[in-house]
């Protein structure tokens, strides 16, 4: 199985930065695409930030320029860095990972796998 585990969620006041990363762990062979969304109260989860393997990056409108996606494929682990943040991007952060498992035969196809979610508060 693979499992994936975040860390640094807070809360933080309006205009600060916060750090997100979320780790895999298990029987990986290798990470296609990783990515960032969030779900705000009563609303739909979104896609925040992707990273495809080969280091391609994708922001939704509202945060391009304050946020940045990044990662380690040495440690299987990606990162959200949220600058000027705002009430807004108050939410539960998950990663999402697109993982190829050891032994999976050919076509190599990944299945998508999801961290637990990490919640950011930021207070006006």
């Amino acid at each position: 199985q693979v499992q994936l585990v975040e860390s640094g969620g807070g809360l933080v006041q309006a205009g600060g930065s916060l750090s997100l990363s979320c780790a895999a762990s298990g029987s990986i062979f290798r990470i296609n695409a990783m990515s960032w969304y969030r779900q705000a109260p009563g609303k739909q989860r979104e896609l925040v930030a992707v990273i495809t393997s080969g280091g391609s990056t994708n922001y939704a409108d509202s945060v391009k320029g304050r946020f940045t996606i990044s990662r380690d494929d040495a440690k299987n682990t990606v990162y959200l860095q949220m600058n000027s943040l705002s009430p807004e991007d108050t939410a539960v952060y998950y990663c999402n990972m697109n993982v190829i498992r050891i032994g999976t035969l050919l076509p190599l196809k990944g299945m998508d796998y999801w961290g637990g979610g990490a919640l950011v508060t930021v207070s006006s």
